[in-house]
């Protein structure tokens, strides 16, 4: 092996000394045509080097290495069929154009009336739904004694007038007249005061009633009376 790398040197040597020593002497006469010569050179060498290495890959891969199948042919069969012949259905009879109709005898008998007649229909329009009638109080409400008046032991009355609207709520509630003492005794010892009048305005618009029907129509009264009393014993009004 030493042989072998000994022999290669010196046969590398034999080539390279002759042109080291054009180099040296192209060198020492101009330094810039020496480099150019010697970069054109290595240049030359690569260039060449390249065109071998590629003319070396391009016949390897010329050579088909691939291996060639036989054509495989597949044998041409008959395919039997398995269906047996089947009578074909025989055509209907075919049936005669002409037919003749029965001929009926459609006259209209005779002496009878077959004609429906439309029934009679009467509608009476009635101009009332409701019954007429006068109101009818419905709700009633306990007006709030008043704190003054419950305090100083007063008891009394107040009449309310209102009106009563179409739909039985109460308006337009006006405090008329009210008197203070005791309600269950004599008339000629109440005196006037107005003391209950608010509490009873109050509660008369909370009232309700059924309304008055005239001719089947729901009409408004109006200066409707109403009398709240209010009575210390029992805490509330009648």
């Amino acid at each position: 092996m030493n042989a072998v790398v000994n022999s290669i040197s010196l046969s590398f040597k034999k080539v390279i000394e002759p042109v080291h020593r054009v180099y040296a002497a192209a060198f020492d006469a101009n330094k810039y045509v020496a480099g150019f010569g010697f970069a054109a050179m290595i240049t030359f060498g690569l260039f060449f080097v390249m065109v071998v290495l590629i003319s070396l890959g391009d016949a390897k891969m010329k050579e088909d290495n691939s291996v060639k199948l036989a054509d495989i042919v597949m044998p041409e069969r008959e395919i039997q069929t398995f269906m047996e012949d089947v009578d074909k259905p025989e055509k209907p009879e075919e049936q005669p154009e002409d037919i003749a109709q029965p001929e009926l005898d459609l006259q209209p008998l005779q002496g009878l009336d077959v004609s429906i007649s439309k029934p009679k229909t009467q509608v009476k329009a009635s101009g009332t739904f409701f019954r007429d009638g006068e109101y009818i109080p419905l709700f009633k409400v306990q007006p709030v004694y008043p704190r003054r008046a419950q305090e100083r032991g007063t008891q009394g009355w107040a009449l309310v007038k209102f009106t009563i609207t179409e739909s039985g709520s109460v308006e337009d509630a006006v405090p008329v007249e009210g008197y203070c003492g005791d309600p269950e005794g004599p008339q000629e010892e109440m005196r006037p005061c107005s003391i209950f009048n608010s509490a009873s305005a109050r509660a008369a618009l909370k009232l309700k009633y059924k309304p008055k029907i005239v001719d089947g129509k729901a009409v408004p009264v109006s200066d409707v009376l109403h009398r709240f009393t209010f009575i210390m014993a029992e805490s509330e009004s009648i």
